[in-house]
């Protein structure tokens, strides 16, 4: 998967959020043993870059937001950790301390329950969030790869 792109579609936005119009489109862009980088472009918007790293007890998730000028969002790097092995098909990141603050601070407290979920299957990848009151989850057909987006803003080749 390393290197490629892949489509997806909304399979759950309840209730439904704005913000996700256009061509979702998630790029497996940089893979090493110990980190996967894998923007996630919502038509023309490349500020969205997820971040799964081997720690020590697990598996951490982190969201990138970063503005078009390349410089950190307001709301950047939340996300959480596993909290026990998982599936190899299945891992979820309940919010971390971090993010709970974050989202406090930032007046958005329905956040604090956030846990996301990413599934992978041979033909789909799927990133869920959930929380009390509500669910989104963007399903990505892995057996139809497309053309690779632009570089994600803050990033460089």
């Amino acid at each position: 998967l390393c290197g490629k792109a892949f489509a997806g579609k909304i399979a759950v936005d309840n209730p439904a959020a704005p913000g996700f119009e256009g061509a979702l489109i998630m790029h497996v862009r940089r893979c090493t043993d110990t980190e996967l980088q894998i923007p996630f472009h919502v038509g023309d918007n490349h500020s969205r870059t997820w971040i799964i790293t081997k720690t020590g007890a697990g598996l951490s998730l982190k969201h990138d937001h970063r503005n078009q000028d390349g410089s950190h969002d307001e709301q950047t790097m939340y996300g959480g950790h596993t909290v026990d092995a998982g599936w190899p098909n299945a891992q979820s990141f309940p919010a971390d301390q971090y993010s709970k603050e974050l989202f406090a601070a930032r007046g958005v407290p329905q956040s604090i329950g956030n846990t996301w979920q990413m599934y992978i299957y041979p033909e789909q990848f799927s990133y869920r969030l959930v929380r009390e009151g509500r669910e989104f989850r963007v399903d990505f057909d892995l057996t139809k790869p497309v053309s690779l987006p632009p570089v994600p803003w803050g990033y460089a080749d």
